[in-house]
């Protein structure tokens, strides 16, 4: 179970998943990783008072279980027998947004290499996706929000009143998850970014895709600053 403790799960999906108009704000945040969804998002939350919910975090954390408890990663219904184990929670404070697992955080171990170069693979697993979209649901509930992913827009809350698909030249993001990470490369980034974003894009279960009605902003040359200002202008424009 995902859950954060000032908002408990409803267990139904909500107005803004099932794609009919909110009220509340909600404010999708896609793209590949990279594009600076996390920096942008988490700014976007911070000015606007709104909660903040990382679903790549989730992806993540069911990720390291997996690993950590010698689950198959090449066999898809080995992963999808077990996805029901680990006891998730997520925070959704933008100052914070820890991430623990059956009661242990960690937030800095699913930020690893080895975490990274997995998390496409489970992610890809139908049993994976079905139960987290469901949680994330869970938590947007009636919204005042923003959620960051890769398939926010289009399957998690298809409804959101904004969303922001951000892109960045491959050498952008490769630098930028270079300076977050010790011991690669530039070069090492692009490859492996390029692997995930080919996994990520052509899986079966919900697709790394721009959502039809989503604004697309290219990060490449913009400061962080920049990026939120823009991502503001947009929630004022359309609410």
């Amino acid at each position: 179970m995902v859950a954060d403790s000032r908002y408990p799960l409803c267990g139904q999906l909500n107005r803004v998943a099932e794609g009919d108009a909110v009220t509340a704000l909600v404010v999708a945040m896609d793209g590949p990783s990279g594009s600076g969804k996390s920096s942008a998002s988490r700014g976007v939350a911070r000015a606007l008072g709104l909660r903040y919910l990382d679903t790549g975090a989730m992806y993540r954390a069911i990720t390291w279980w997996m690993l950590r408890h010698g689950v198959d990663l090449g066999d898809p219904a080995a992963i999808g027998a077990r996805v029901a184990e680990p006891v998730l929670v997520i925070g959704t404070d933008p100052e914070a947004p820890g991430v623990t697992v059956d009661g242990s955080d960690v937030s800095a171990e699913i930020r690893t290499r080895e975490v990274t170069s997995a998390v496409s693979a489970v992610s890809a697993v139908p049993e994976v996706r079905g139960r987290l979209v469901g949680e994330q649901r869970a938590i947007i509930g009636d919204g005042d929000i923003v959620v960051e992913g890769r398939d926010i827009g289009t399957v998690v809350a298809p409804g959101a009143p904004v969303k922001v698909y951000l892109t960045a030249s491959p050498e952008a993001r490769a630098r930028r998850r270079t300076a977050e990470l010790s011991g690669t490369t530039v070069e090492a980034q692009q490859i492996e970014m390029a692997r995930r974003d080919t996994l990520d894009s052509t899986r079966k279960a919900d697709p790394l895709v721009m959502a039809a009605d989503a604004i697309e902003l290219d990060t490449t040359e913009l400061t962080l600053e920049e990026v939120v200002s823009e991502v503001l202008r947009l929630v004022k424009e359309r609410t």
